[in-house]
């Protein structure tokens, strides 16, 4: 094996990697999609109980810690969101190195 092929079997292992990352980051960007919308429907069923019975403090506070995991929820989104498009980046960057090496 030459090292231009040591050098092309390389960028393809990290190549692999980089798409791994990108696989498991989607994973858990589909898992936090689910939790938000389960805290979503919480929060309308919260609400339709506060408008059935608008004297219980207690779900008013349950209202607005769902709404404040919400939240906190839809930043662990975007966030994600955010890893998944530097990873691609880094997919793309090593898709670019290839082609180099392969001579296109």
């Amino acid at each position: 094996m030459t090292s231009t092929d040591n050098a092309a079997d390389d960028l393809m292992r990290r190549r692999v990697e980089r798409v791994a990352t990108v696989s498991a980051l989607t994973a858990t960007a589909l898992k936090l999609t689910q939790a938000a919308a389960g805290m979503e429907m919480e929060i309308l069923r919260l609400e339709m109980e506060i408008l059935r019975n608008p004297a219980n403090g207690k779900l008013a506070q349950e209202l607005l810690e769902t709404e404040n995991n919400a939240a906190a929820m839809r930043k662990a989104q975007a966030d994600c969101a955010g890893d998944i498009a530097a990873a691609e980046r880094k997919v793309a960057a090593l898709d670019e190195l290839i082609a180099t090496a392969k001579g296109e």
